[in-house]
């Protein structure tokens, strides 16, 4: 294959990584008109949002071992075809319920996809200077389409209705489908990957009822159904740890977590994600619902931060050639926290002051973002370095759908607390009931209670990024800085 038919080659693979992360923040935007048109309660939203993250974290590992057996270029195309189908399939959603379905497939189908770019990456490269600049621009694109969401779904919105905010996967899987055969190697399966079916039901059985628990307790729900479901949620993760420190060809390789400097970037990949998803979530929603701006206004209010966030990232490595990882990261995030609580400070103040509190923390994720999968990746065993970097892919996103789920419920719970006990019952489920009833009486005490959901969990999350700047320094600290002549480590979404 020549240089520019590769070149080419890598140009293709990096539209599937840009669309599974631009698919987990293009949603954002769009809920507060979706959930006013489908009529979907607070608690189907966050449903809409997060099973998506959730079934991506959850198949991540399974599909890359399946892209082992049947080979990686068939399973890129499987998962490109059923990503447009279930796209297509949520853009006309007329039920919420059909809408979570639909999201539900195309978590499915995002799995698929990056495990296979990732193998078919290291086929075009076989230099492993090359090899790791180009697995830096694939996360690049995973970043660059997870920041730049917001503001695409505020465009598509501003002249379509909101099921648009879906089809830019039906464009990019049709463009993949018609040249990913003649573009991109075969990446032949070896039939040496097994499949666990009892490990990937536990996996999900551990995630799953506990994001259901969760979101019923933000809604004020302590039955025995949400205590059955956390139990189970629970007894099934400590089942799968279990049986994968049983198997000879684990699902997920825990023995890797033996590593302490493999779990304190992984840890922080995990916490930063958690953070700035859930913040995404609940400042999207603030622009529109209590700021009154339109979809594309508050898409475009978050490209300051985006910016910001991509110059930490490409800052980031290079920092680290002059002073050791830790700081940088650990400098990061607290810088992140900083700004964070500025969030908290500005929020009741206006938006200005917001969002550029929010800028500040999306440059400081930024930074030890650019570092995260390189120090996951070096950390482990060189004969196991396919299983670290899908233990941080796994873990980049599960830490954002953790942040839609359990920020986005640290939201809720706080919002129905803060509400006065005489308002109607639309506003307790949630801020898009409280404005479509268009009752100054209902929406200004929604709207206060809500800036002081948005406060209560700014600062929750500057603590969080506070406890993981303490943890980069204790797990991390010993790592040396990146000789100048080496390749600096790949950039990864915070």
């Amino acid at each position: 294959m020549t240089a520019a038919r590769t070149r080419l080659a890598l140009a293709v693979l990096t539209l599937p990584a840009l669309l599974v992360a631009l698919d987990l923040s293009v949603l954002l935007v769009a809920l507060p008109r979706l959930a006013e048109d489908l009529h979907a309660d607070a608690a189907r939203q966050l449903w809409i949002t997060d099973v998506y993250g959730f079934l991506v974290a959850g198949f991540l590992v399974t599909m890359g071992t399946l892209g082992d057996r049947i080979g990686r270029r068939r399973l890129l195309l499987i998962g490109a075809a059923t990503f447009g189908a279930a796209s297509l399939a949520a853009a006309s959603a007329p039920t919420p319920e059909l809408l979570i379905a639909a999201r539900a497939a195309l978590g499915i189908a995002g799995a698929t996809l990056m495990p296979s770019t990732l193998a078919l990456v290291t086929s075009l490269y076989t230099d492993p200077r090359r090899q790791g600049v180009a697995i830096a621009t694939v996360f690049s694109a995973i970043m660059v389409g997870g920041a730049l969401g917001p503001a695409l779904g505020g465009l598509l919105l501003q002249h379509f209705w909101w099921g648009a905010v879906f089809l830019p996967g039906v464009a990019v899987m049709v463009l993949l489908l018609a040249v990913g055969p003649r573009l991109l190697p075969e990446g032949a399966g070896t039939g040496v990957g097994r499949l666990d079916p009892a490990s990937v039901a536990l996996s999900l059985l551990a995630l799953l009822p506990v994001v259901h628990g969760v979101k019923a307790l933000a809604r004020g729900d302590a039955g025995v159904p949400t205590v059955a479901a956390l139990v189970v949620g629970v007894a099934a993760g400590v089942a799968f740890v279990r049986r994968q420190r049983r198997l000879e060809h684990p699902l997920l390789d825990l023995r890797l977590l033996a590593h302490p400097a493999l779990r304190g970037a992984l840890a922080t990949m995990l916490l930063g994600g958690v953070v700035m998803g859930g913040m995404f979530l609940v400042i999207t929603q603030d622009l529109q619902l209590v700021a009154g701006l339109d979809p594309l206004a508050a898409g475009l209010a978050t490209l300051p931060g985006t910016v910001a966030m991509l110059v930490g990232v490409i800052a980031g490595p290079y920092l680290a050639r002059r002073v050791r990882p830790a700081w940088v990261m650990a400098g990061g995030t607290t810088l992140a926290a900083l700004g964070l609580a500025g969030v908290a400070l500005a929020a009741p103040g206006g938006t200005a002051p917001m969002i550029t509190a929010f800028t500040v923390a999306l440059f400081g994720m930024g930074l030890p973002g650019g570092l995260g999968v390189g120090l996951v990746v070096g950390s482990a065993p060189p004969a196991q370095a396919g299983s670290a970097s899908s233990l941080s892919e796994t873990g980049q996103e599960l830490g954002m759908a953790v942040g839609l789920a359990g920020m986005g419920s640290l939201a809720v719970a706080v919002y129905r607390a803060l509400l006065p006990d005489e308002v109607s019952a639309a506003a307790r489920e949630g801020l898009a009931g409280a404005v479509t009833t268009g009752d100054p009486g209902v929406v200004a005490p929604a709207r206060e209670a809500f800036t002081g959901a948005v406060t209560v969990t700014a600062a929750v999350a500057a603590v969080v990024l506070l406890v993981v700047s303490a943890l980069v320094v204790a797990t991390l600290g010993h790592v040396p800085a990146t000789p100048a002549g080496a390749p600096a480590p790949e950039p990864v979404a915070a």
